[in-house]
């Protein structure tokens, strides 16, 4: 099923706070055409940036409860819960007991879902050494940098929660 694109951003005028609005606006940007074209680059098998989360962070990390999965991602138990049903009901995953907590049981990886880990792993190669050719490493590194620092800012609620207040 082919999606209609998104429409193209017109580029803001800059103020004071302009910068930081600019990346703002440039990463909510290319989070909606990489939630776009998904779909395009997965499969219908891989639907779903939280499955797709899911899947990769239990690759990563070994097996980990609900509860400790939805702490790492920043959401409910309860918000995760049915993605887990659904990843068990596609044999991508395993709920096993958990001998640290009897009413937290533990989410293992399958092989099934481990291969589709490496799948999706393949697929980002392929399309990131693609899409990043003449980007230099050095410039992707203070990017990346720049983005772990503006996240960490907008995590401490006790640094924007004032401003957000204050401007009411």
């Amino acid at each position: 099923m082919k999606r209609k694109l998104p429409p193209r951003r017109r580029a803001r005028p800059r103020t004071a706070h302009g910068e930081v609005q600019a990346v703002v606006d440039e990463t909510i940007a290319l989070y909606r055409w990489l939630a776009w074209i998904s779909e395009e680059l997965y499969g219908a098998d891989a639907r779903g940036a939280a499955r797709r989360w899911t899947l990769r962070r239990l690759h990563r990390d070994g097996p980990k409860t609900v509860p400790g999965l939805a702490r790492v991602r920043a959401v409910r138990r309860q918000t995760l819960q049915p993605i887990i049903d659904q990843l068990a009901a596609e044999h991508l995953v395993t709920i096993a007991p958990n001998p640290a907590h009897a009413r937290s049981p533990l989410v293992t990886l399958t092989e099934r879902g481990a291969a589709m880990v490496e799948r999706l792993d393949r697929v980002d190669v392929a399309v990131l050494r693609a899409v990043g050719r003449g980007l230099a490493p050095r410039d992707l590194a203070t990017t990346a940098a720049t983005l772990r620092t503006l996240r960490a800012g907008f995590e401490s609620s006790a640094r924007w929660r004032p401003a957000a207040l204050s401007a009411r």
